[in-house]
């Protein structure tokens, strides 16, 4: 008999040696494969929503129509099956992409991107949430789950540079705050974009800059407004929402450029501005030039439609204040964000106001 408590006993630790070995060689394969993401002073700090990191259309209209407990009901049961990729999926990729080239050149480094699922969802999606970003392999440690309350006063505390949202109510809220933010919208076609190569595109006033010359154009007319940028041309622009979101993907490409990467930089920036050249963007360059940024690319359209260079340009996200150029971008495949900021968007938060008496 106690030879055979004694086989039981050895069973019974040799299980709990293989217990243990499986899950240290479990947690030493996430540490070689998921890299535990950096400090937050360090990096640069992407939040994205559930609905624009997945495509959730069909759950939204679950709790649109059948109310909150029906559609957490519904993620549990399908917890096993992973969400298809939404707006900000391929950019994420991208980042991740930045983040391996990094790695290569400083492998120490924490200047790195950190990418932060911020979403008012309940925490019982969380695990169909988990189950999709290990699906596709994405690289997403900080979860923000706020149970229904806005997660926008989360943002500060993750030292947020960038908030995507599906929800321009909770995005007009976070530039409120002083934080670069923007509703994302799925492009109608798609296009293939660069796997090697994050491109960013932005659009000049009130994304970069702020709306001073815009409220010129708006109430004096585009000859007051030419005349004044050439008597205002070395007097800088004040800076508009996303620049901060510039600065920081400047400071990344410099860590490239040190070790002799500038032609092969995995960061590359597009300014795409209804300005005239001659007319009005000597301005814009200095303005650039006086905040020690630079952008790869700079586009003056003179009023023509963007969404055709766009369509070249082939940006992982492209920021614009107004939404004729947002639309026009999504019919041609572009991956578009709007930031809702400056006079253009008073303008059309009157007129929605004159229409619904709704403030």
């Amino acid at each position: 008999m106690s030879e055979i408590k004694q086989s039981n006993s050895a069973t019974s630790e040799e299980k709990d040696e293989q217990d243990w070995n499986a899950a240290k060689a479990f947690f030493d394969n996430l540490k070689t494969n998921k890299p535990r993401p950096p400090k937050s002073q360090y990096a640069v700090t992407v939040a994205v929503s559930s609905r624009t990191l997945f495509n959730m259309v069909a759950e939204r209209k679950i709790y649109e129509e059948e109310g909150l407990e029906k559609y957490v009901a519904h993620q549990v049961a399908h917890e096993d099956e992973p969400l298809k990729p939404g707006p900000a999926f391929q950019f994420v990729q991208a980042l991740m992409n930045v983040n391996s080239r990094l790695r290569e050149l400083y492998p120490d480094s924490e200047e790195l991107f950190d990418i932060v699922l911020m979403t008012n969802n309940h925490a019982q999606v969380g695990v169909r949430l988990i189950n999709s970003i290990n699906h596709y392999d994405l690289t997403i440690e900080r979860f923000c789950m706020t149970g229904g309350e806005s997660p926008i006063g989360y943002l500060k505390a993750y030292m947020t540079n960038l908030y995507l949202s599906k929800d321009s109510e909770k995005v007009t809220e976070a530039i409120e705050e002083g934080i670069a933010a923007a509703t994302m919208f799925m492009p109608e076609v798609e296009n293939e974009l660069s796997e090697t190569q994050l491109r960013v595109a932005f659009d000049g006033d009130a994304v970069l800059f702020s709306d001073e010359s815009e409220i010129i154009v708006k109430q004096q007319g585009l000859d007051s407004f030419f005349d004044h940028e050439k008597e205002f041309e070395n007097k800088p622009l004040a800076q508009g929402p996303l620049k901060c979101f510039l600065e920081a993907l400047g400071k990344l490409q410099k860590k490239f450029y040190l070790k002799n990467e500038r032609m092969n930089c995995p960061i590359r920036t597009f300014l795409i501005t209804a300005r005239s050249a001659a007319s009005s963007g000597a301005r814009v360059l200095k303005t650039l030039r006086s905040w020690g940024l630079e952008v790869d690319e700079a586009l003056f359209m003179a009023g023509a439609p963007k969404g055709p260079m766009l369509q070249k340009i082939k940006p992982h996200i492209y920021f614009d204040d107004q939404m004729f150029h947002i639309e026009g971008a999504k019919e041609l495949g572009t991956i578009s964000a709007h930031v809702p900021y400056g006079i253009g968007q008073k303008y059309h938060r009157g007129k929605l106001i004159e229409q619904t008496g709704k403030k």
